[in-house]
């Protein structure tokens, strides 16, 4: 099949985008108000984008409670989302007023973080803590504003638990994170493998 997306031909019962662009990483992210109020929330627009300087980014469909935190206070955390947690992730989904703490929802313990004052998910194997750097409103094609915000934070400090590092590494077998996909399915990173990248060649390639 074939469509264009400004029309959204289809045909199918839902839309397949998020579908096609999957797995994403689940950015669960902790900020707080300037009222004092905690907010908790699960971003599936979500990823690293930088390794030097570490920096991640989370997309915002529409402006909540998350995004307005972020930029108002220049700070928030990124929570692992593994699969002993996820119900406590979704359960921090739910839409609820602002000042609602999603923390006391999910029944996970709010940690301050320690460079940022933003609080962390005491339970999550990691925890980055971010500073914001940018936050942009995307533009369509013809140069109109979305209502999609993207929030870049650089990470300035991390929590690792120790129960999950092995033979010197983060294991991502032990900390089982779980993906978005489409719809509302998800899936647990299991099993891992290495896949190390080529050499290259001894000569250069004669076509």
């Amino acid at each position: 099949m074939f469509y264009e997306t400004a029309s959204n031909g289809h045909g199918l019962t839902h839309d397949p985008f998020k579908a096609i662009v999957a797995p994403r990483p689940i950015g669960w992210i902790g900020t707080q108000g300037r009222d004092g109020s905690f907010n908790l929330s699960p971003y599936s627009f979500f990823n690293a984008v930088s390794d030097r300087p570490k920096i991640v980014m989370f997309s915002s469909s529409g402006r909540k409670d998350t995004l307005r935190n972020a930029t108002e206070t220049g700070v928030f955390t990124v929570n692992y989302a593994s699969a002993d947690l996820i119900e406590a992730v979704n359960a921090s989904s739910v839409a609820v007023p602002y000042g609602t703490d999603e923390f006391a929802i999910a029944g996970v313990t709010p940690v301050m973080g320690r460079l940022v004052d933003a609080p962390c998910v005491g339970e999550a194997y990691a925890v980055l803590e971010c500073r914001v750097t940018e936050v942009h409103t995307l533009k369509t094609i013809d140069g109109s504003a979305s209502d999609s915000h993207a929030v870049f934070g650089q990470v300035v400090a991390i929590h690792i638990d120790d129960r999950v590092i092995r033979d010197g590494r983060f294991d991502v077998a032990l900390a089982r994170p779980v993906t978005r996909l489409g719809y509302m399915d998800y899936a647990e990173v299991q099993p891992t493998f290495e896949l190390h990248r080529p050499q290259p060649p001894a000569k250069p390639y004669q076509p």
